[in-house]
């Protein structure tokens, strides 16, 4: 067998292994090859202006045409003999061509000819493929004769594919014929949609088996263009088709499924179209950086409430279109790839009764009838609740899932007011299991959107606020996941305290009422949790649910954020914020479910937001606010007390001199022992209370005793830029703090304590701690002024979407202190940046709390100071930190 003469490509083809470059030098085409860039600029120009979801598939075979007749004549050009055939295959092999995706080719040969045997053949096809470079033609191309191309495809299942929707360009005709004729003989259609379906499955892997991505791909993702490609081949490999209009005269489509089909390809190659267009390139990818952009090309304008504010961004709206459109695919796509499946494998299975309105087959539920939801309407949502509670059900058949697309126009206002759905939807929330599973695939079949009216505004709806990762719709089922995983005793392993909280829970319906509400009212404009609360009362009068469950859901929607906010923005070691807590929280029940609920919703905004230091906030500010509902006022003496108590007891392991933690805690008063716990305590005694009153710089650092990252402690002379030298060592040596508590003893010295994590391994901590310990009391001891903050790159999210600085500067309820409270778009330097201008007008740090949410930052500060007594230096301050975060 002679090998195909190839130069490897740089990259993936469809289908085929090479990419042949011509020579440098002058087009050799003719004025028609010479014509092809202008020719296109013209057709893209075009697109560019008027270009719709009517047009798109004129524009890319407009580009498929152009391509084919450059081709020609360049072939004719080459001189190629009249026994070889050019073949066009991929996408191009469709008679599609978006604007910069490949020109794929194959150079057919009879068998038994070979290039490295014929120089002069070989220089022809050179020249060829040289001058399709030249004349502009991206080509990728191979050279095979029909043998060697049935080998390469019997071993490789996307050779097939790319054979298999190949057509003729130019040359032997016949040769062309030999080669479709063959690869049809040779195809088993079984292996190949086995092969297919395993390929695309691993392609959802990919991209986390979500359309949904932030930055998702037109083609590859879930609901992508080749979702819909995969249908075809599979379909054409089985001659059932190579067309929408002939899989629906064949009857593996409705007429009405077709028609969703085009319309959602449509929109999808639309936008392909506009993003290769726009980045004028090859980029299937709505990244951030082109969302804009495209969502403007295409018209879309920005939603304003009427005093101006942002609703939703123009580029919100856009994805929200991408959204729906690839969920419609992603659906369309199951429904006929199982009929495809039934068609090949007849008798795979055999139906058995569940009751008179549904069947099990091959673990799916199958309707009795097509028509048995435009029957009974309420049969619908009684198919969700057999996927719950029937036992080895996995799904629902492609009759199921057909019956169920059509059947949306019955899901109407009587159908979501009809009691016995409201009967039904309650016993599915009430099961013992399968509540995650049943909500996500109502869902995915659109159907609780349709059900839940409130709940379909929000499917698709993206959130630009730099910490969410998921839609909206998509945030809501995690928090719900995350809910009910307390419960399930196999997950008690992640969150211990948790799950032992939800062990004694009596009602976990009602945690996922309120889970399924609490952001329902995004992106409506006004408080999203006032009217949430709203809704969740609403949705519980119309449902049946008891007026002491109902109140108990309100009273979790609207107050969702209260805790997490009043855990990383507030001072936990201060009596009166526990007390004011309790007060809004009212009891220990309501505190419970509060605190369930808030570790859910924080995991489930990003696996990156999340951190163990987070959940030991939460968890102190549970156990305070226990002790305080339980009756026992705050007395900031006895707490004092009792922590001293426990740290002396620790200190005896020490085996340290006799009261030797005196000379230390004589200096430190009630606020530092109300900030810091007993295990803190004896750290802080154990290497400081030697080193009182001396001048020497005395740092620690440990392994985080809450999890991940550093624990470091810094005792010293205090002096007025203390703070902003400490973020300046971590902003350079790349270090996040999440936690700063900072305490000045009656003596002038600073004790503060700094939580901190670091991409470095977590194996090396030891020469970490070391580094730290030398490199931090180095840079406190040197004199001199504080150097400039590092410029670190800002990410593509963080450029797209940035989120506007905010300053607010208010005085405690106590009028004592100030509360600085920051929000801007996280970068590197950005803490140090605003601890120099505290640092510039002698402002006294007392508490720092730190908070990262995703690629957001909001950070609170508790400060004093005799500047902030004055209105005209505080609007010097707040103008100085907003210039600061700006960057």
């Amino acid at each position: 067998m002679t090998q195909p003469t190839v130069v490897p490509a740089p990259g993936p083809q469809e289908g085929l292994d090479s990419r042949l470059r011509g020579n440098d030098g002058d087009s050799r085409g003719n004025d028609g090859a010479g014509a092809y860039k202008p020719r296109k600029a013209a057709l893209l120009a075009e697109f560019r202006e008027v270009g719709s979801t009517r047009s798109v598939k004129g524009l890319l075979q407009k580009l498929s045409q152009l391509a084919d007749e450059s081709l020609e004549v360049l072939w004719k050009e080459a001189g190629l003999p009249a026994s070889i055939a050019l073949v066009a295959v991929g996408g191009f092999g469709r008679g599609e061509l978006f604007p910069y995706s490949d020109v794929d080719v194959l150079i057919l040969l009879p068998d038994g000819v070979s290039p490295d045997d014929d120089e002069a053949l070989k220089q022809r096809i050179e020249r060829f493929v040289g001058s399709c470079w030249d004349a502009g033609l991206e080509i990728g191309s191979s050279v095979r004769t029909v043998e060697e191309c049935l080998a390469q495809a019997a071993g490789d299942v996307t050779v097939q594919t790319a054979l298999l929707e190949s057509r003729p360009i130019t040359g032997a005709r016949k040769l062309f014929l030999e080669l479709q004729a063959r690869t049809r003989e040779r195809i088993d259609p079984r292996a190949f949609f086995t092969a297919k379906t395993l390929e695309m499955r691993q392609r959802h892997t990919k991209f986390e088996n979500t359309p949904y991505s932030l930055e998702p791909n037109c083609k590859e993702s879930p609901g992508g263009l080749r979702d819909l490609q995969v249908i075809l081949w599979v379909a054409n490999a089985a001659g059932f088709g190579r067309s929408w209009d002939e899989l629906a005269r064949r009857g593996l489509a409705t007429a009405f499924e077709a028609r969703q089909i085009k319309q959602n390809e449509a929109l999808l190659s639309m936008l392909r179209a506009r993003l290769h267009i726009v980045a004028g390139r090859r980029e299937d990818r709505l990244v951030f950086d082109l969302q804009n952009t495209v969502a403007d090309s295409l018209g879309y304008k920005p939603v304003l409430r009427g005093d101006g504010r942002m609703l939703a961004r123009a580029s919100e709206r856009l994805m929200k279109r991408f959204y729906w459109a690839a969920k419609a695919v992603a659906q369309l796509n199951q429904i006929l790839l199982l009929n495809i499946e039934e068609r090949l494998n007849p008798l795979a299975a055999e139906a058995r009764p569940i009751n008179e309105r549904f069947l099990e087959k091959a673990g799916n539920i199958e309707v009795a009838s097509d028509d048995l939801y435009l029957k009974n309407p309420r049969a619908i949502l009684e198919t969700f609740l057999l996927f719950q509670t029937t036992p080895g059900v996995k799904g629902l058949s492609a009759r199921t899932l057909r019956a169920l697309y059509n059947a949306r126009r019955v899901m109407d206002t009587a159908f979501r007011n009809d009691p016995v759905n409201h009967a039904t939807f309650r016993a599915m929330l009430m099961a013992p299991s399968g509540i995650t599973h049943a909500m996500r695939l109502l869902n995915q079949t659109s159907v609780l959107g349709r059900y839940l009216w409130v709940f379909r505004r929000i499917v698709g709806q993206m959130q630009h606020d730099l910490f969410h990762v998921y839609t909206v719709d998509q945030h809501i089922l995690m928090v719900l996941r995350n809910v009910r995983r307390f419960f399930i005793a196999e997950h008690a392993h992640e969150y211990p305290f948790c799950s032992q909280l939800a062990a004694g829970w009596d009602k976990p319906w009602v945690l996922y009422i309120a889970a399924l509400f609490h952001d329902i009212a995004k992106g409506r404009g006004g408080d999203h949790s006032e009217l949430g609360a709203r809704e969740v009362r609403r949705f519980c009068r119309q449902n049946g649910i008891p007026a002491e469950d109902c109140k108990l859901a309100e009273f979790l929607v609207r107050n969702h954020l209260l805790m997490s906010n009043v855990a990383q923005k507030q001072d936990l070691g201060d009596p009166e914020v526990i007390k004011a807590f309790a007060a809004r929280v009212g009891n220990e029940r309501n505190l419970t479910a509060l605190y369930l609920l808030t570790v859910a919703d924080i995991r489930g905004t990003s696996p990156k937001v999340w951190n163990a230091w987070k959940g030991k906030l939460l968890e102190d500010l549970y156990r305070y606010t226990v002790r305080a509902l339980g009756g026992a006022a705050p007395d900031p003496r006895a707490e004092v007390e009792a922590r001293k108590r426990e740290a002396l007891v620790q200190l005896q392991l020490y085996a340290l001199p006799f009261e030797a933690h005196k000379k230390l805690w004589d200096t430190l008063d009630v606020g530092y022992f109300m900030r810091h716990d007993a295990g803190d305590i004896v750290w802080h005694t154990r290497h400081v209370s030697r080193y009182v009153g001396t001048a020497k710089v005395i740092v620690r650092a440990r392994m985080s005793p809450v999890g991940e990252g550093l624990q470091i402690m810094v005792y010293t002379a205090d002096q007025p830029d203390l703070f902003a030298r400490i973020c300046g060592y971590f902003d350079h040596a790349g270090f996040s703090i999440l936690d700063a508590k900072i305490h000045t003893a009656t003596n002038g010295y600073a004790l503060d304590t700094f939580q901190v994590v670091t991409a470095m391994l977590p194996e090396h901590y030891r020469e970490l701690c070391s580094m730290v310990e030398s490199d931090l009391a180095h840079v406190i001891a040197a004199a001199g002024p504080l150097p400039a903050p590092s410029r670190g790159r800002v990410s593509r999210r963080v450029k797209s979407f940035p989120i506007p600085p905010r300053v607010d500067l208010l005085p405690d309820e106590k009028a004592q202190r100030w509360l600085l409270s920051v929000s801007a778009s996280d970068r590197v330097g950005l803490l140090y940046s605003i601890a120099r201008v505290l640092a510039r007008h002698n402002l006294n740090l007392q508490l720092a709390k730190v908070t990262t949410l995703g690629e957001r930052v909001e950070d609170t500060f508790l400060i004093d100071g005799p500047e902030l007594q004055q209105n005209r230096r505080q609007i010097e301050i707040e103008t100085e930190l907003l210039e600061a975060i700006a960057g």
